[in-house]
């Protein structure tokens, strides 16, 4: 039984989803692991939430309990004891917290920059649209995650693009030159709304690299916003012997 890392709840996440070649993910993929994909199409998403009343082995760290998360992953499987571990692997995170960044890069090798953020949450309310903004300033310029929805949120359907990305209950990454790593995210199920409009706005290449630039400056495949719920991360462990 693998112990309880971290303690949150994960808020208003605004998931916004991508196709991409698979060749593009081939150098990025843990060994012992390969890409999950939805009906045939391989997917790439760029995420924005709060993280909000955090905990870290049972301890909360001043002025490191509430902040926003902006990420880019992408989905994968591994086979055990003949069933699949759905999981999502990490190209780039963006906090605003120094110490959140390092002890996350420390112990589960996962791929942390620390950049100024700001976000805006506005849920809607009768015919009055919601809006979720996630922002962060990289090089004296802002990037922006922007999702708009509206109406009321619900359950994804079985078998649906929504249901893929919202439930991978595993992370995995691979340290340089070091064996990868799988942790397990426990939460429930999560109701969903359906973006109305979505995108990605900001110097893409600059941040992401020229090899993601072409995908995140596309029209969104996809995007939802789910509601979230509080989350436990447990403690990481190395797969060691996979290839």
């Amino acid at each position: 039984m693998k112990r309880t890392f971290m303690v949150a709840e994960w808020r208003n996440l605004a998931l916004v989803n991508y196709a991409i070649d698979p060749g593009i993910l081939k150098s990025h993929t843990p060994p012992g692991t390969e890409l999950d994909s939805w009906n045939g199409t391989t997917l790439v998403s760029v995420v924005g939430f709060r993280f909000l009343k955090t905990r870290v082995m049972g301890c909360a760290l001043p002025f490191h309990r509430d902040f926003d998360e902006i990420n880019l992953r992408f989905y994968v499987r591994r086979r055990v004891d003949g069933d699949w571990r759905r999981g999502v692997v990490f190209i780039r995170e963006v906090v605003s917290r120094r110490a959140i960044a390092a002890v996350a890069n420390w112990l589960y090798k996962e791929n942390y920059v620390v950049c100024p953020t700001k976000s805006r949450i506005i849920l809607p309310r009768g015919r009055t649209g919601g809006l979720a903004e996630y922002s962060w300033r990289y090089r004296d310029q802002w990037l922006d995650l922007r999702c708009e929805f509206s109406g009321t949120p619900v359950d994804p359907a079985p078998g649906s693009e929504c249901e893929f990305i919202t439930e991978h209950y595993w992370g995995y990454s691979t340290p340089q030159g070091g064996y990868p790593r799988e942790y397990e995210v426990e939460h429930p199920r999560w109701r969903v709304w359906e973006a109305t409009t979505a995108g990605l706005a900001g110097d893409v290449e600059a941040f992401y690299g020229s090899e993601f630039a072409e995908v995140l400056s596309a029209d969104p495949a996809s995007a939802f916003l789910a509601e979230g719920s509080r989350v436990q991360v447990k403690t990481s462990c190395t797969l060691e012997g996979s290839s």
